[in-house]
């Protein structure tokens, strides 16, 4: 391979199966929400709960979610990403059985509490062990990382959907769904990187020349300039953040309430019903896969804008003319429509000018979770008042916003080295 005209050596048998261990680690980490996700209706009807107060209780995850995520890092610090990565996938894993079992919905708020929490740390912990790896492979390979949670997201949604269909009673499809899951993070552990987190970064080659000025200017030796910069940085912030929320609406829509529309609004069976969270995943799968060489050709900011109307008029048109084939047809839709915006966006806070580094990514990522937050709150309200149907609507103000708000990324990538 080559990387700026010169010659990079080919990743190791250790990289490469670290790689491989990342990969099944993201996998996994997909599949043991998106198991539950299919049997929301089960749940629902056994707490025997309105929309609102059964969005207040799916809200649990998203809360456990921003309280734990302000002490990922210090797990990843003390214990290691590995750890933290692997064993996060095995205690996320194991809590999930426990769903059967409450029967109030604060005790499920409790679990999904538990369960965002968990996997708020174990996000980190896999994202920076991927990180790790990708410095020995000396180029991107995050990217594919996402798509293959995706992937996972997809098969456990597939297996949620077909447990559903035949019957299986949640607490021995749960319990088969944690053996297997945790039997393959603990086969990943084995291969991932040993010894410090910041072991590779002493490895990678010398950096490529900075900018004359930059470093002087982030270490305050240009305050002025500096100065003058930060109130439109945090505009920008602020307009990345809400897209990026935009985004967050819309995966909630597919994941929490699409299998409950179905069954519900357009009296689908379980099995049928479950596929909801399926399509929508599987076509974010896709867009994620694809996406990079899309962004590339056209920039960020044409690809959110396409994808923001694709999915304002995928869950538009289904919500016009309601029935099974179009509103998995909308989902999908929607699901490819905002599958790089929050990529986008977040790439785009960590560029701001003016700001501390890591603070844009930071902003954007919790706000981010807050999207996911007030998501299930606002859809499952409108339900109560005037229906599923009007909840969803919800999607389309998204799909819309993120048109508006795309004129906050950039145009076509360009490297760092080009722009300097």
């Amino acid at each position: 391979m080559a990387l700026n005209g010169r010659s990079m050596p080919a990743p190791d048998q250790q990289a490469r199966r670290a790689r491989a261990a990342v990969a099944a680690l993201f996998l996994t980490n997909g599949a043991v929400f998106f198991n539950v996700v299919p049997r929301y209706p089960e749940s629902k009807a056994g707490l025997d709960v309105g929309n609102a107060v059964f969005g207040g209780a799916v809200a649990g995850m998203p809360i456990g979610a921003l309280l734990a995520g302000l002490f990922a890092g210090a797990a990843v610090r003390r214990f290691s990403s590995a750890r933290v990565a692997a064993f996060g996938v095995v205690a996320m894993a194991v809590v999930t059985p426990a769903i059967p079992f409450v029967s109030h919905w604060t005790a499920f708020w409790g679990v999904l509490f538990v369960l965002g929490a968990l996997d708020a740390v174990m996000d980190v912990a896999q994202n920076a062990h991927g990180l790790r790896v990708q410095r020995l492979y000396r180029r991107s390979i995050v990217n594919s990382f996402h798509g293959v949670w995706s992937i996972g997201a997809v098969l456990g949604g597939l297996m949620g959907s077909a447990a559903a269909g035949l019957h299986l009673p949640l607490s021995v499809h749960l319990t088969i769904s944690a053996v297997l899951i945790s039997a393959v993070a603990l086969v990943a552990y084995r291969f991932l990187l040993p010894g410090s987190d910041d072991a590779e970064r002493a490895v990678v080659a010398t950096p490529a020349p900075e900018r004359p000025g930059v470093l002087s200017e982030a270490s305050g030796d240009a305050p002025g300039r500096a100065g003058r910069r930060w109130r439109p940085a945090v505009r920008a912030l602020i307009a990345l953040g809400v897209l990026a929320a935009c985004g967050a609406l819309v995966e909630d829509a597919g994941e929490s309430w699409g299998a409950l529309f179905l069954s519900g609004d357009l009296g689908a069976g379980a099995a049928t019903a479950g596929l909801a969270v399926v399509v929508f995943q599987a076509a974010m799968t896709v867009g994620r896969l694809t996406g990079d060489r899309v962004v590339d050709r056209f920039g960020n900011r044409t690809v959110a804008r396409a994808g923001g109307l694709l999915a304002a008029a995928g869950m538009g048109g289904a919500l016009a003319v309601p029935s099974v084939a179009t509103a998995l047809a909308g989902f999908a839709l929607a699901g490819l429509g905002v599958a790089t915006v929050v990529p986008a966006a977040m790439h785009a806070a960590d560029e701001l000018p003016g700001l501390p580094p890591g603070a844009g990514l930071t902003v954007v990522s919790w706000l981010l979770r807050g999207g996911f937050l007030i998501s299930p709150l606002i859809v499952g309200a409108v339900a109560d008042l005037a229906g599923l149907r009007m909840g969803l609507l919800s999607v389309v103000f998204a799909g819309v916003m993120t048109v508006l708000l795309a004129r906050s990324l950039a145009g076509r990538f360009r490297p760092r080295s080009e722009r300097a």
